[in-house]
Order: structure tokens, then sequence, then C-alpha cells
């Protein structure tokens, strides 16, 4: 019986305020309170308070054969308990359901394995509490920071005890395999990978409203006919992508909540298919062979590699001068200065800065509250320089 995946991310990072030469030394507060905070109501209200209400409303009445997992990122359940309680508790109902699943990953949403192990480690251990603090499950399924995987990454996450783990189904990892199968991690024993199918994925992440795109407009037939034609040539259809899909990269307005609402009755019209999370997937189906990825990949821009946040020289430098810090703020033993390091450490100040052009480049645009990427990266050093300074005192 095959099965679809679905999978979400759930991120908002505490973008920084414009923080200038003059303020170092002197103000301490890097982030931007107010435009967090309208952010955040602003996707709660069109994104995750809907959508949550819809999904909860599907697993009901499918008598919990839809299910789903998430990925929320510590920092955005803290913005959750700031801002918008009601958000949390939504998201609190749905795990209640037993048909979610809530995945582990680095606390900060950071690219911290990449620079230190220690530091990675750390924020894992500090999201896992947070998971089973707020929602009540000991995850056994790891993902990280935007499916950042290689190798390395999964024999260590497979000796912090974890089950499976996602990547993407990039074909240079692929090398002429379906991504609609369970594999083996290299170099590890237990450890399954699930790999995100990205065509499929897309074509509701970022092709759903494109009137130009051939298949436009997408339909919940049309899409659950694609995703039966897997039916003997895969065992789990993966369709992972940001949770702001619904309502705020795909616009009420254009149907994306009627699409979302039609798709399980149609999925399950076939009677061969089902619904899992990550962890029954990858305890149902056996493996499909050993995968080997020496290289790192992501999910990001076409290239699906790092260059989303270490495709140039400013992105390096700004990377170098805050993970160098780590010692100096350990030294401190100070808790609050340790949370603003940290809080530094997260993925989207570096992806603010990347200097691509054409559709890559217009999707950072679109994430960034920066006008350019180059104010991006002197308001990042500005705000490292003072807490090296405070290091120092």
């Amino acid at each position: 019986m095959p099965s679809v995946c679905f999978y979400f991310q759930v991120h908002q990072p505490l973008r920084l305020r414009p923080y200038t030469f003059f303020d170092i030394g002197h103000q301490s507060h890097y982030e931007d309170d107010a435009l967090n905070q309208e952010i955040l109501l602003k996707v709660a209200n069109k994104c995750y308070l809907p959508t949550n209400a819809l999904i909860l409303k599907l697993i009901q009445q499918t008598q919990g054969r839809f299910k789903v997992a998430y990925s929320i990122s510590g920092v955005t359940i803290e913005q959750f308990k700031k801002y918008s309680p009601e958000t949390l508790d939504s998201f609190k109902r749905l795990a209640d359901t037993g048909c979610v699943e809530m995945l582990n990953e680095t606390y900060y949403h950071s690219l911290s394995f990449l620079f230190s192990p220690k530091e990675f480690l750390a924020q894992v251990q500090l999201h896992r509490e947070l998971i089973q603090q707020e929602f009540g499950q000991t995850p056994t399924t790891f993902r990280n920071t935007e499916l950042i995987y290689n190798n390395d990454l999964a024999k260590f996450v497979e000796s912090l005890g974890y089950r499976t783990i996602l990547a993407e189904g990039a074909e240079k990892i692929l090398n002429g395999r379906s991504p609609n199968f369970v594999y083996q991690a290299q170099g590890c024993k237990q450890l399954k990978l699930l790999l995100r199918n990205y065509p499929l994925s897309d074509d509701i992440a970022f092709r759903f409203s494109n009137i130009d795109w051939e298949e436009h407009p997408l339909t919940a037939e049309k899409f659950s006919h694609w995703v039966h034609q897997t039916a003997g040539n895969g065992e789990v259809v993966n369709l992972f992508m940001d949770y702001e899909t619904f309502g705020e990269h795909q616009w009420e307005d254009k149907g994306i909540f009627q699409f979302l609402a039609a798709l399980p009755n149609k999925i399950l019209s076939h009677d061969d298919f089902d619904f899992c999370t990550p962890q029954e997937a990858t305890a149902r189906y056996p493996s499909h062979g050993i995968l080997d990825v020496p290289n790192f990949c992501s999910w990001a821009d076409i290239d699906r590699d790092l260059t989303a946040w270490r495709g140039n020289e400013l992105q390096e430098s700004a990377l170098k001068n805050i993970y160098e810090l780590e010692a100096a703020v350990h030294a401190q033993q100070d808790e609050a200065l340790l949370k603003k390091w940290r809080s530094l450490l997260t993925s989207d100040h570096f992806y603010y800065m990347c200097t691509k052009w054409c559709a890559d480049g217009d999707v950072h645009k679109y994430f960034s509250h920066y006008d350019n990427p180059y104010a991006a990266y002197i308001n990042f050093q500005n705000a490292a320089k003072d807490l090296r300074l405070r290091c120092s005192q």
C-alpha cells in the first residue's frame, strides 16, 4: 500500500532591528520586536490558525486516516508564546490527535553542524526538550535546518538515537533512483532516510498560483492522479514544504485552502493509498538500498546545496565572525549572552546576504526585510561586533 507523507516546516526567525555603528557598545538589544510581532501575527492569521483548523477538521473527517508531520523551530515556539498563544494551542490540539508527528531540529534553525558539532548537539537537545514539554512527544525523526544533509550528519544523528532523517530528493544524490522509497543512510546501521519528492512538493509550494504554468490551475483531482501514478514505482511519496505555503505564499483567494480541503479524500479514493507520518513510513517500508551522500545537499535554490548561506564572501565572513565567538561566549557563563549569540546563528541572517540573481535571487528578496544583501551584512556584523565587545568585558 503506497503512502503519502506530508511534512511541514514552521519557522519564523527573530529578525534584527536596524543596528548601526553608533549602537555598538551602547545598546545590546539586537532584535526588531515590533517587526517580529507584526510578521508572526500576520502569518498566524493568514496561515497557521486557518490551516491548523482545516487539518484538524480533515483528521476528524477521515477518522484519523489523514496524517501530517511538523518541525517547528524553537525560536518560532518562543514567538508563539509571546505573541500568539492561541497558535501554539492549535498546534497542541493537532498533536493530541495522535495523527501528527512532531520532528526534532536545531532550536535556533542554525547551520551549527557545519561549524560546531558541540553547539549542534546542544541545540538539538534544547529543541527535543521543548517538543517534549509543549507537545508531549519524544521525537524519533530528525530533520536538519533546510534539509541540509550528508553522510556525516546521518552518522551523528544516528548516534543520538534517531531512527529517521529527512533530506532533499535531488537527482545528484539519487543517481537515477526514485525518491519514492525509503533508503538506508550510508555508514548507518538503523537510520533510515526519507527523500522529498521535490517536483510534486513544488507543484503545491511554488507553482500552485502561477498562471503561466502549463498545469494551472492545479486541482485536487489532478494532483491526486499524479500521486496515484507512482503506484508500482514507489512506496512513499514525501511531500515536504514550508507550512506558510497555505495562505501566505499561496493566498487564500487563489484557492489553496479549497485544494487542501479536497486533497485527502481524493488521495484516499484509491484503495491502495493512505497517509503516514515519517516514523510510520520508515517502520512500515524496508530500505531500498544505501544512499551515499558525501557532499552536503539541501532543499534551497536550484543548486540544492549550501550556496544559499555560503555562496559569497559576505556570508563566509559573517559566519566565521559569529562562530569564532563560541568559546568567548561560553566563558562568560551568562545565559542571556548565550541566548543572544545563539539567536545570531539562525540561518536566515546569512540567507539574507545571498547575492544570487534570477529566480533564486527573487526568492531570497521575498523573504528578506533588508533593501539588499549588503545592508543585511553590515547590520549583522554591527550586532556581532557588539556581542564580541561584551564578551571581552
